[in-house]
């Protein structure tokens, strides 16, 4: 663990954000100071504002980290199997070490890697070594906040808020993968043996709470609308504001009051009540803001659902819109287009490169019908929902094509060579073009959630040109509302239970987020119990937040990650009838449909938290490694 503090001090320096006018000049206004001495980063607002700065450089981009990335880790994704070097190959092994740097040789993963900085380079952005030194820089800026004379009130003000935030969210982002650290709440000297003790889950919770209190306590709802946010106006979308802390305020509370954490903590793998209620009152409070209007953010309309994913042909502009709560800079233009846009689609038919992602069939299932209804069997008609086995392209809720390729779908608009005309149309029958265990589909299907259709290399829809952006945000507004509705309904014990500052019930704020892709709302027969809601909250959120990097959190916290069928991930096979047409694909009419598991993950109780370093467990008793590890 010195060693990481050593780390810290060696990347706190004292840099204002210097963001390049292409990646993010619309976003991040930054001061024309590029390097500040240590006496005078804190005279004034502008130095100081400098200093903070380097913070959002500390951010991870986990999209566009390496020329293919990985971030789905749990049953939701499949990689090809041409190569093995991410980190969802290596926890399909059970060996989740693959994280650390010092056990990735293609330093492919974002948690971890060496060479780290905070210019302006995508490949050198970590988690673990700028999260560890955000968190110091975080302190040095608090310690001397008084050392800021020539400022108003609003100004110290904005610079607290900035510093607490990213005090609590780089705590936040390690404790829900490592459980309960060392909460770093002071500048620690560097020339001192460390015994600070690992706190509990509940313990670093709360210290993080309280920095994310007082950082939205401090912080304006929108920047344009203070006075130094308006020497900058309309490029402050990426600054931390009360909407964010409380976004965050409220996900740091249900995380600890999830079954995992809270088995952690007090003993009992059940939620915590009061925490949940903590977190349902911040969601709530955050909802108030944005509905009211006194915010920015809203819900985009379906039509523009992609613009929180990706952009194209808008002069590089970052994705997210009004949906996105929390992003970091984007780290160079046209970056995603060297391999993150090729990596979703079959090689050599459709793009080129040999790492592909792919959705597992079993969890495609978990979209369900346009009705609202889930399926139960996909071999199985269900009459109460109106899946049919042999036309199960049919009737599904509008975010199954939104995001996933099926068989049948048009994927190249313009001009093919005569002899691959075929491949125009996805060919992911068993045994089709398509489906390639090496570089195509393994599973049966695509996801095209980050890419429009165009993004092949016949249509050039990944050429530079064409302007093509992704972005994944990390925090969104749909996530806001799905949140609210788990913490509220545990909470209060109900699937109609609410905060009582808000209008909205569990139910309903699982609504509005099916209301916006036109899906049924949650049925009567899932309103009886908690349990019961509990299924379809788990469910929505698999569809809602399909591929956007929560799906591994999440079955840890709720302690499933490691039991079937969650361990599983499978491929769906079936043949075309001889009817099918290109017309609408929706329509094509399948036989002897069926899933076949592709790999089952072999897991144990310690695999809901990943290992430490082992450099660092053993620099003192007191930072012990995890169990089983």
């Amino acid at each position: 663990m010195k060693n990481y503090f050593k780390t810290i001090v060696k990347y706190s320096l004292l840099f204002g954000l210097f963001v390049s006018s292409i990646s993010c000049e619309n976003y991040l206004d930054v001061s024309d100071d590029t390097l500040i001495s240590e006496t005078e980063a804190f005279e004034n607002f502008t130095k100081f504002q400098g200093f903070t700065e380097e913070l959002y450089q500390s951010i991870p981009d986990f999209t566009n980290a390496y020329w293919t990335n990985s971030w789905n880790w749990g049953e939701d994704e499949i990689q090809s199997s041409a190569r093995d070097f991410h980190f969802v190959c290596k926890i399909d092994n059970g060996d989740l070490w693959g994280w650390q740097s010092e056990y990735d040789g293609w330093q492919a993963g974002w948690m971890n890697r060496r060479g780290v900085s905070t210019n302006n380079d995508r490949f050198g952005k970590d988690l673990w070594t700028l999260g560890w030194a955000g968190i110091r820089k975080a302190n040095i800026g608090l310690a001397n906040i008084d050392q800021l004379k020539d400022a108003t009130q609003e100004e110290k003000d904005l610079i607290k808020g900035q510093l607490l935030f990213f005090r609590g969210w780089f705590h936040f982002q390690f404790m829900q993968y490592f459980g309960g650290l060392p909460y770093i709440d002071s500048v620690l000297p560097s020339d001192q043996a460390l015994t600070l003790p690992r706190l509990t889950y509940a313990e670093c919770a709360e210290k993080a709470a309280a920095d994310f209190r007082l950082a939205a306590d401090l912080l304006p709802v929108d920047w344009d609308n203070t006075t130094v946010g308006k020497r900058t106006l309309g490029k402050n979308a990426l600054r931390i504001n009360k909407i964010m802390a409380l976004g965050y305020l409220g996900k740091n509370y249900l995380w600890a009051g999830s079954p995992l954490m809270n088995k952690v903590s007090t003993g009992s793998a059940t939620y915590n009540i009061e925490f949940c209620k903590k977190a349902a009152k911040a969601f709530a409070e955050l909802l108030t803001n944005t509905e009211s209007g006194d915010s920015k953010y809203a819900l985009l309309p379906f039509a523009n659902y992609s613009d929180n994913f990706y952009t194209t042909g808008k002069n590089w502009a970052i994705p997210g819109g009004s949906e996105a709560i929390f992003r970091g800079p984007y780290f160079g233009a046209n970056g995603s287009n060297w391999g993150t846009s090729k990596q979703y689609q079959p090689s050599p038919v459709l793009a080129d490169g040999d790492v592909k992602f792919l959705p597992t069939a079993n969890y495609v299932d978990n979209y369900g019908m346009a009705n609202g209804f889930p399926i139960t069997d996909i071999t199985k008609a269900d009459a109460e929902s109106g899946y049919d086995p042999t036309h199960p392209w049919q009737g599904r809720d509008p975010r199954f094509y939104n995001d996933i390729v099926y068989d049948g779908v048009k994927c190249v608009k313009g001009t093919l060579p005569a002899n691959i005309e075929s491949d125009r149309y996805a060919n992911l029958f068993t045994g089709g073009s398509y489906r390639n265990i090496s570089t195509g589909s393994r599973t049966g299907y695509l996801l095209y959630k980050f890419i429009p259709i165009t993004a092949n290399k016949y249509d050039g829809g990944y050429d530079w040109g064409n302007n093509l952006n992704i972005h994944i945000p990390w925090m969104r507004l749909s996530d806001i509302y799905l949140m609210y509705a788990e913490s509220a309904a545990v909470g209060y014990n109900s699937p109609t239970g609410k905060d009582p500052s808000y209008s909205r019930t569990a139910v309903d704020a699982i609504n509005v987020v099916r209301d916006r892709a036109s899906v049924g709302h949650v049925a009567s027969k899932f309103l009886g119990s908690v349990d019961s809601f509990m299924n379809e909250v788990r469910r929505e959120r698999a569809v809602e937040l399909a591929f956007e990097g929560h799906r591994f959190n999440d079955l840890r916290r709720w302690m499933l990650f490691i039991q079937s069928p969650y361990t599983l991930k499978k491929s769906i096979e079936f043949n075309r009838d001889a009817s099918f047409n290109t017309a609408n694909p929706k329509t094509n009419k399948v036989l002897n449909i069926r899933e076949t598991v592709i790999l089952e993950r072999n897991f144990s109780e310690k695999h809901y938290w990943l290992p430490l370093k082992n450099a660092d467990v053993n620099m003192y008793l007191e930072f012990q490694q995890n169990p089983g590890w």
